[in-house]
């Protein structure tokens, strides 16, 4: 997966793995709401919202139901 990160400098390995994780919970599971990610990865809605933004950003989720996050047709190579 590449994620562009247009508004993050230097992101983490560890960022970049949660943010493959997000997707891949979201993928299996979705639709899901942003404070069921952040519970279910311990991390706060504030950065769970970046991790998702991210991804939104990529084109990789979106929100057709307002505040539930799915994952979008655009095809996903996972390394």
């Amino acid at each position: 997966m590449i994620i562009r990160s247009g508004f993050l400098n230097h992101p983490s390995s560890r960022m970049l793995n949660r943010i493959k994780a997000v997707y891949m919970f979201i993928h299996t599971n979705g639709p899901v709401s942003t404070a069921q990610l952040a519970d279910e990865f311990g991390l706060t809605d504030r950065t769970m919202q970046r991790d998702i933004s991210i991804l939104e950003y990529n084109g990789l989720v979106c929100s057709p139901i307002r505040g539930k996050w799915t994952t979008t047709e655009k095809k996903v190579k996972i390394s």
